[in-house]
């Protein structure tokens, strides 16, 4: 992250809040591409990166927000997110406690449908608008701003937002209203988990075999079988690499949301209930924090 000591006054105040593998990374980017920036976090050292290179540190969310013109969140859960936008009848510090009619809100965590729509209605009746623009790419992509985002809410809100998000991801996309990013995300992580475990019983059975589990992997990779997961994380498993870029805990949580999600619109998901049931193992055994690669541990001892 390079120094912006001089933010260009005619871009809009920017806020980030959530400065974890993700948000650190991505609220970098805006700084650096000069957006006045303002951060919080829970954990104060997590913003002093950003503060060296020009951010200002606020003491709350609603600081953030009184300073900022489009907001953004990056946060654990639905519960940390409703946190820190709605704060508490007790510490009124959300960002809807200093936001301002016509600010925009961009949530990047990954959180329910349902939460993003009943947190959209909330910021409506103070006058500001939500997107909720959860992201794919895991920490490299964080880092390379080669992100995939997928936005829902208003058109002409997300038109506003766009060159913003432009600066986090490569493939960027309004996907409908409020409510629709989240739906998405849950479709996409879905998908990863089942090819995650897919890539952890084939590896278990070439193991098994006495293959040679990298031309293994070579092999099937480069034909129909072949996957992001096989090219990206299955080398890592292999070499007992399980640093994580995205951490088997949070893929476990959004399993659960988009099983829930499920549930709610009367659809029937086994196979995405045999990854939950997969990646809730590998939390048990106590690997919550590694990298959802990590997920070859529940078929075989690497």
């Amino acid at each position: 992250m390079k120094s912006t000591t001089n933010a260009n006054s005619s871009l809009p105040r920017v806020g980030y809040i959530g400065l974890g593998i993700m948000g650190r990374p991505m609220a970098g980017h805006l700084l650096s591409a000069g957006y006045p920036l303002t951060v919080f976090n829970r954990t104060r050292i997590k913003a002093e990166p950003l503060a060296a290179a020009g951010a200002r540190v606020a003491d709350s969310p609603r600081a953030v927000a009184e300073a900022s013109d489009i907001i953004f969140t990056n946060v654990t859960d639905s519960p940390d997110l409703e946190a820190v936008i709605l704060g508490g009848a007790d510490e009124p510090n959300g960002v809807i406690d200093g936001v301002r009619p016509g600010s925009i809100v961009v949530d990047n965590s990954t959180v329910a449908p349902a939460t993003a729509t009943r947190i959209a209605a909330l910021l409506e009746g103070k006058g500001a608008h939500f997107l909720d623009a959860p992201v794919t790419g895991g920490e490299k992509g964080a880092i390379e701003a080669t992100l995939a985002i997928m936005v829902g809410g208003d058109e002409k809100i997300f038109q506003r937002a766009l060159p913003l998000l432009q600066r986090l991801g490569k493939t960027v996309l309004h996907v409908g209203p409020n409510g629709a990013g989240q739906m998405t995300k849950a479709i996409n992580q879905i998908l990863g988990a089942i090819h995650l475990c897919a890539m952890a019983e084939a590896l278990a059975l070439a193991k098994a075999a006495g293959l040679d589990l990298e031309k293994t992997r070579q092999i099937v990779a480069s034909g129909a079988a072949g996957s992001w997961m096989l090219t990206n994380l299955a080398p890592r498993a292999i070499a007992g690499d399980f640093r994580p870029g995205f951490k088997a805990g949070l893929q476990n949580k959004d399993l659960r949301i988009a099983l829930e999600a499920a549930a709610q619109l009367g659809l029937d998901l086994p196979v995405t209930q045999l990854a939950r049931r997969d990646f809730q193992r590998l939390v048990d055994m106590g690997c919550a924090d590694e990298g959802t690669q990590a997920i070859v541990k529940t078929k075989w001892n690497p």
